[in-house]
């Protein structure tokens, strides 16, 4: 019975014991392990003075500065069409002939008329005459008392009446001479000529085809001549940037069938109306119309090829600057606020109140390198462009921040982790 007690003895202190050397393995290890830092790998680069230019980018078309939308004022089938899309063409050479049939008759009828018109007015004229001699004998022989009152006053009624109805001949010439004119008109416009010197960028109609009038309506668009020695390009910029872009800025522009070839120009026009795209839903996008005058444009250019504008609306020189990417946002939301006296004895505020009144915007980071660990510093940021950011305050030049990775400054780097640097990894290919 004894040696069985003493066995189960030895038992549990062996079972005990194991229990504890494994509680004590794992607060050490819990220990031990928690110590143990993270080391984040960045790279870094230094903070240097550059020149930075602000740029807007927008989308567009390639157009002509000076162009006309040639739209024929009468109606009827083309009859002659002496050029073709592509064709130069002078200032008063013959683009378009619409039959003038109609128009001719027309002018006969009027000119007809106006004879007619002419010959009712001699007549009225003469008779005019004649009734004005009788009615002037009439008033004498009345002054003589030798005509009666009623026979001056018959006399005179029959004068008026010759009057109004020679004025109403005359009224008719002037009427049949304006329809004539107008027919005349008419059929001179079933000619038109090339208001400029240009191309025919567009056509849009062939030999034999009616066209309709402009009077009544807003007529056939017949062909556009363009003066392809003055091209711009017609991009829409955001209602945001917009206000960025000033008359007189230099612009880069990239012909989607240029490939890589860089045009220079210059914003001349800003347009005042917003062009309004999917109004009234969530894709709702309000843009304005930029135009821009390329003052190298080549000879291949043509109206409605598509381009992409690169506006530098301002420009900084000699600033430090870092990196984009360097600088990230950062809150408060561990470090406490120190609450006066006054607020501690307060009891206007609420609690809600109270939440709100600690909550601190984000400021902008970057972080430093010192001593193999990161330190957080906030900075003021200016200008930026597509790679490089301005810094204002905050830096000194040749400091070195950390520029990747990405991860790194938005999620990973606090003030004081430690960290080693990473080389950067060599774009060049090996030969």
């Amino acid at each position: 019975m004894g040696n069985g007690k003493q066995k189960k003895s030895k038992k549990k202190i062996y079972i005990f014991g194991g229990i504890g050397i494994v509680l004590l393995a794992l607060v050490l290890f819990a220990l031990l392990g928690g110590s143990k830092e993270e080391i984040i790998s960045i790279q870094t680069e230094s903070v240097i003075k550059r020149d930075i230019t602000q740029t807007v980018s927008a989308t567009g078309k390639i157009d002509a500065e000076f162009k006309v939308t040639i739209t024929p004022e009468v109606t009827g089938e083309i009859v002659s069409l002496p050029v073709k899309e592509g064709d130069r063409v002078k200032k008063g050479q013959l683009l378009i002939k619409i039959k003038a049939d109609v128009y001719i008759a027309q002018q006969q009828r009027a000119e007809a008329n106006l004879s007619s018109a002419k010959s009712s007015l001699a007549m009225n004229k003469a008779q005019l005459d004649k009734i004005t001699a009788d009615y002037n004998r009439t008033k004498e022989l009345h002054l003589k008392k030798l005509a009666s009152d009623s026979d001056l006053e018959t006399a005179k009624s029959t004068y008026l009446s010759a009057v109004a109805n020679y004025e109403g001949a005359q009224a008719t010439v002037l009427q049949m001479q304006a329809s004539l004119n107008e027919t005349n008109q008419s059929l001179y416009k079933t000619t038109i000529n090339s208001p400029m010197d240009g191309t025919i960028s567009q056509l849009n109609v062939q030999l034999g085809d009616r066209v309709l009038g402009s009077g009544f309506s807003q007529g056939t668009d017949i062909m556009t001549v363009s003066d392809l020695r003055s091209i711009i390009a017609t991009v829409q910029v955001d209602e945001n940037d917009v206000i960025l872009v000033a008359l007189g800025d230099t612009a880069r522009i990239k012909v989607d069938a240029y490939g890589d070839k860089i045009f220079k120009g210059t914003v001349y026009q800003i347009g005042n109306s917003a062009v309004a795209t999917g109004t009234g839903t969530q894709e709702q996008v309000v843009n304005f119309d930029v135009k821009i005058r390329l003052t190298d444009p080549d000879p291949g250019l043509r109206p409605g090829m598509s381009c992409n504008a690169t506006i530098e609306t301002q420009t900084i020189n000699n600033v430090l600057s870092v990196p984009i990417q360097c600088v990230t946002a950062r809150g408060d939301e561990n470090k406490p606020k120190e609450i006066s006296q006054d607020d501690k004895n307060s009891n206007v505020i609420d609690k809600k109140d109270k939440k709100t009144s600690v909550t601190t915007k984000p400021k902008e980071v970057v972080f430093v390198v010192e001593n193999n660990k990161a330190k957080m510093k906030e900075v003021t940021t200016g200008l930026s462009d597509d790679n490089y950011i301005q810094i204002k305050d905050g830096l000194k030049d040749g400091e070195k921040v950390v520029s990747g990775s990405y991860r790194a400054i938005s999620r990973e780097l606090n003030d004081g982790s430690k960290v080693k640097l990473e080389e950067k990894k060599s774009t060049t290919a090996k030969k």
